[in-house]
């Protein structure tokens, strides 16, 4: 059996739950919804976590339970409890540089200036799945905290919840590393 780690990046409190920051709570909860994966439970007092079985793979999701620029410290320790290696970790997150719902997946990478990936990156290195998910940029630079921070509309939500229903029908693509197959039909 072979251990995988879905995180998905946000904030933790009901003030942040639709935000666009918590696009990565959002794709994260739809997958365990749509697999009926337990409850998530805390693990390590700053990580809720949830599993499931799917082929060769059990599979961990999780929502790190510290702030966005404190991610990092939640992957490590999910990737040295259950000695998952990084071409294992798949990292769901909010990317203001693509159009709403928009999907890139791709693996290692520059951190594009996000706050979760840099602390990710700095505390167990780059070389792990980033599952972009376009949140769009507001018109003005001074208004990105604001914009990533604010919610999103109803018919949006409804959108990302869609995007995390497919990719859980889709899992055994992604974790194919199939990739571009997956992220196609997304941007459809």
């Amino acid at each position: 059996m072979e251990n995988v780690l879905l995180i998905g990046l946000g904030n933790p409190g009901v003030e942040y739950t639709y935000s666009r920051h918590n696009s990565g709570f959002l794709i994260v909860d739809e997958i365990a919804k749509a697999v009926s994966s337990s409850s998530f439970k805390r693990s390590g007092g700053f990580v809720e976590i949830s599993s499931f079985l799917l082929d060769r793979y059990k599979i961990i999701l999780a929502k790190p339970q510290t702030f966005m620029n404190l991610s990092g410290r939640a992957v490590q320790f999910l990737i040295q409890f259950y000695k998952i290696p990084l071409n294992r970790v798949y990292v769901f997150h909010d990317d203001i540089d693509l159009p709403f719902a928009r999907i890139k997946i791709k693996r290692g990478g520059g951190n594009g200036g996000h706050n979760g990936l840099k602390d990710i990156d700095k505390t167990v290195g780059s070389e792990y799945w980033r599952i972009r998910i376009g949140v769009g940029r507001p018109m003005e630079k001074t208004m990105v905290v604001s914009h990533v921070l604010g919610k999103f509309e109803n018919e949006q939500i409804y959108k990302i919840q869609d995007i995390g229903k497919f990719i859980s029908e889709n899992l055994n693509v992604l974790l194919s590393e199939n990739y571009k197959q997956l992220e196609q039909q997304l941007n459809l």
